[in-house]
């Protein structure tokens, strides 16, 4: 239980800091192409991480129920 309450709020946070990332972005906020890479990698990350942890909560949730 309290390792779902975990899981979720790191996925709250970082759902957070790639939107923040996606709305800076979005507005310019890269001042050259590294800059932009770098913020894409970013992005690229924190989308997979937030993968691997819904993952994670989903085959907890199926290892729970049996």
């Amino acid at each position: 239980m309290y390792e779902d309450q975990a899981l979720r709020y790191v996925l709250s946070d970082l759902r957070e800091k790639e939107r923040n990332l996606s709305e800076s972005l979005g507005a310019g906020g890269a001042q050259d192409y590294p800059a932009y890479r770098e913020m894409c990698g970013q992005i690229r990350g924190l989308l997979y991480a937030q993968t691997l942890i819904v993952d994670l909560v989903r085959k907890l949730e199926r290892y729970e129920d049996d």
